[in-house]
């Protein structure tokens, strides 16, 4: 489901079962992440696929990328590997106007 970022920020803010995924490439998450969110770069195809099928499906996630089209695609192929829930940031981290984390 897409969500403009106030209603994504208000909705992970409430949700006790929540997951921030970032599915950008090493380079971008290098510039900046929001903060504890888990990195899986959606560029690695099969591995991507791999990596979040062993993730937990009864949580919540709330998936970003740059933009907003790879997010989405990701949200689409988790819906499809059986997420129920996947919540796609409209506009990505480009537009994010909440705090940043670098990772070390």
């Amino acid at each position: 489901m897409d969500l403009l970022q106030k209603d994504w920020v208000k909705q992970l803010e409430e949700d006790n079962n929540s997951v921030v995924l970032d599915v950008r490439t090493q380079e971008e998450v290098n510039e900046g992440i929001i903060p504890n969110a888990l990195h899986i770069d959606i560029f690695k195809g099969q591995g991507f696929i791999y990596e979040v099928d062993q993730l937990d499906k009864t949580k919540n996630y709330y998936v970003y990328c740059k933009a907003g089209g790879r997010s989405a695609q990701a949200c689409a192929i988790m819906n499809r590997l059986g997420f129920k829930n996947t919540y796609n940031l409209v506009g990505g981290f480009s537009e994010w106007q909440g705090d940043v984390a670098f990772k070390e």
